[in-house]
């Protein structure tokens, strides 16, 4: 008997790791990521294992609910993040959409002053 899957929009927030494939010079990322599962917790250890494969070291979650759930919210959702979703739910798989890389303000600013 199959279960419905749904897909998950999730941010993860990641350290630094050996390998994690990071911009030189970043402290981090935020990764946006579309997760195919059962239900978000699913859809979160599926996520985190993948991540952890990757070499990259998760360090927090945050989930924004599904589709339906992020619509109800007020969330412009437009066709290219769509057809991620989907990507993510016919194949599923966790899909990552973005990676913003974080920097530390006082190491760019230099020291010099």
């Amino acid at each position: 008997m199959a279960r419905s899957q749904f897909v998950y929009t999730l941010v993860v927030e990641v350290g630094r790791a050996p390998g994690d494939g990071l911009p030189d010079g970043a402290t981090g990322a935020a990764l946006m990521c579309y997760a195919s599962g059962i239900d978000e917790a699913e859809a979160v250890r599926e996520t985190v294992a993948l991540l952890k494969q990757a070499e990259m070291s998760p360090l927090d979650v945050t989930g924004y609910g599904t589709v339906e759930d992020r619509l109800a919210e007020g969330h412009e959702i437009d066709d290219e993040e769509r057809a991620l979703m989907e990507r993510a739910r016919s194949e599923n798989a966790v899909i990552v959409a973005q990676m913003t890389p974080f920097f530390d303000d006082a190491k760019a600013k230099g020291g010099n002053g």
